[in-house]
């Protein structure tokens, strides 16, 4: 074994070890090695953004300021615009995306891939294991409960839940 692997391999037994005593997690080494925040940086989001490192984005993505994206997210700006707001939780293994190949697939490539640019408004709430199809546009404040797929745009300040997502009213909740 070489001295630079064995060297890697120390540092990263150290930090996984300060991460677990520090915060009681595990993460995987991409997030041992830079914070979120350094992440969406880099990505060009807003101030106070944090985004972890195995988010997968592409295309043309924008994020506003002291919005938190969570672990295995998929933010797909590659059919056209994808922004998301301020004050956003869009959480765990959320998909956003902005093309569909349904079309191209189904007429063997005869057809073009569809693609529509989506907008998270701000302060929306994301639960976790959602899909957000292209086109879409959420509202303000809205919340889409855990595990929805949404295909339809989302007025402000409403709760959709379900697959496909529907409106519901929830005693005691705007």
């Amino acid at each position: 074994m070489s001295n630079t692997f064995f060297l890697l391999k120390k540092s990263f037994y150290f930090l996984r070890n300060r991460m677990k005593e520090k915060y009681n997690r595990h993460v995987p080494i991409g997030d041992l090695l830079t914070s979120r925040w350094e992440t969406a940086e880099f990505l060009g989001f807003g101030k106070d953004t944090s985004c972890y490192n195995n988010v997968l984005v592409l295309g043309n993505v924008t994020v506003g300021e002291n919005t938190w994206i969570g672990p295995n997210v998929i933010l797909d700006g590659s059919g056209g615009d994808l922004s998301i707001g301020d004050y956003c939780s869009i959480s765990a293994g959320v998909q956003i995306y902005t093309h569909d190949t349904v079309a191209w697939s189904t007429s063997l490539g005869v057809k073009d891939i569809d693609k529509k640019a989506t907008k998270i408004g701000h302060g929306v709430y994301i639960g976790p294991n959602c899909i957000i199809q292209k086109g879409v546009t959420i509202g303000n404040g809205a919340v889409i409960g855990a595990m929805s797929f949404v295909n339809h745009d989302v007025e402000a300040n409403s709760r959709v839940f379900g697959c496909p997502a529907k409106p519901v009213k929830i005693k005691g909740v705007l």
